[in-house]
């Protein structure tokens, strides 16, 4: 497997763009040196590299494409509508009908505004939260490791360079499914904490009543309970986390795969709150969401293409099992090889990923380089192990035989040394202080 196009297009992409890509996941310190630099085209789970190389990938758009890549109805509702013009002067109808479509699956939710990513969505329920209790601070779950690349969230992790410490000081953390440690920070902070957020489930389901009791805890003392839904929704449940778990959220977010993969997210939340950001009310404005292309109209119409695949399709029932069938024989490969401890599959199963560990049983940047590098030459691309709506049993079977090569390569690494086997440099985690 050669990467020639990729490894001439690199030095052009970084002198040019930070990072050498527009998003840090996919940045070429994210993957091993032998790898595809850039992708050309991808049809269902499988995509082709600007060489040639053909790959079943696990990635998909960062959880985003959940039926797979150029699914023919979402394409196809996308290629009619745009024919008819993506933006205009006033709202188009069909900014209603989705609306009132997203509204129908979930739970709850009342009110919703459209935007471009997920970030966005989030910082404007801190916002709202804001506004509405009058206090400063978040608390967000520090399990889970991605809420906005604003300030509020950003300022929290180690790429913290540019924001004012100030900033920093106003988000807070507590562990997920320990309630004793928000209510450490509610006593820490009475008074102060706007609203709680955090993910319905991320590695492992919430325990018997968490969801519930936190959001009781926030109202007992003032704050809005604010459910991050960019992975869960529609992988867990149609409804999302919430109607999973049966909770229901002040203000919930979505995103990722609302739209299989095109630019479409939502704040979703009880009229009482998303009204403040609305012309019914006589609160302060909020000046809320308000986006030049939030609402483009063929990205809405890729949303209710991939919503009425949901709700007409089992979806949610066909990535559960997928999944299971992709962790049962990963499972079984690395116990043939008997690397358990070394390497462990974790998560739900619509929602896998996976981690390498070193001859000490040490979490391990270098062995999660080589697993990456391996599983590459055995034509699978898999920096995660999410599957989609797309992923057949045979795409799983041959995933599980590559995984199995890979591991006789990684249990002589073990013996002999990482080094022996791993070319060029190891991948680094995205938040790190330097490079």
């Amino acid at each position: 497997m050669k990467f020639t196009r990729s490894q001439h297009l690199r030095p052009r992409a970084h002198a040019i763009i930070p990072g050498g890509a527009h998003t840090y996941a996919k940045g070429d310190d994210q993957y091993p040196e032998l790898s595809p630099g850039f992708i050309a085209r991808g049809q269902g789970c499988h995509v082709w590299d600007v060489d040639g190389n053909e790959f079943i990938e696990y990635g998909m758009g960062l959880r985003s494409v959940t039926l797979g890549h150029a699914y023919a109805p979402v394409v196809q509702a996308v290629a009619r509508q745009i024919e008819l013009g993506s933006n205009f002067v006033r709202p188009a109808a069909i900014e209603l009908e989705c609306a009132e479509m997203l509204l129908g699956m979930i739970p709850g939710a009342e009110m919703v505004k459209f935007a471009k990513d997920g970030s966005t969505v989030t910082t404007a329920a801190l916002t709202l939260a804001r506004a509405y209790t009058g206090r400063a601070m978040v608390a967000i779950c520090s399990d889970h490791p991605f809420y906005s690349y604003n300030d509020w969230f950003i300022g929290t992790t180690a790429m913290a360079a540019g924001i004012p410490e100030a900033v920093r000081a106003l988000t807070v953390g507590f562990r997920y499914n320990d309630l004793a440690s928000a209510e450490a920070l509610f006593a820490q902070y009475p008074g102060q904490i706007a609203c709680v957020m955090l993910e319905p489930a991320k590695s492992a389901n919430p325990a018997e009543g968490f969801l519930q009791q936190l959001k009781a805890l926030c109202h007992a003392n003032g704050a809005l309970f604010v459910l991050d839904e960019m992975i869960t929704g529609f992988r867990l449940h149609n409804g999302g986390g919430q109607a999973r778990y049966g909770v229901e959220a002040d203000l919930a977010t979505y995103g990722k795969a609302l739209a299989n993969g095109f630019a479409l997210s939502a704040l979703v939340g009880k009229r009482e709150f998303m009204e403040r950001g609305g012309l019914q009310h006589e609160h302060r404005r909020v000046f809320l969401l308000s986006t030049t292309h939030g609402a483009e109209t063929h990205t809405l119409a890729a949303g209710m293409a991939t919503m009425q695949v949901y709700q007409h399709e089992p979806v949610v029932e066909f990535l559960d099992r997928q999944g299971r069938r992709l962790r049962d024989g990963i499972n079984a490969a690395i116990a043939a090889e008997e690397l358990e401890g070394y390497v462990q599959v974790i998560g739900l199963p619509a929602n896998l990923v996976y981690a390498t560990r070193d001859a000490e049983r040490r979490d391990s940047q270098a062995f999660r380089t080589l697993m990456l590098q391996e599983l590459i030459r055995r034509g699978v691309l898999a920096p995660s192990l999410v599957v989609s709506y797309s992923h057949s049993d045979d795409d799983i079977d041959r995933t599980v035989e590559a995984f199995a090569g890979a591991f006789q390569v990684y249990r002589r690494a073990l013996e002999h040394g990482v080094s022996e086997y791993l070319v060029g440099r190891s991948v680094k985690p995205v938040f790190r202080e330097r490079n």
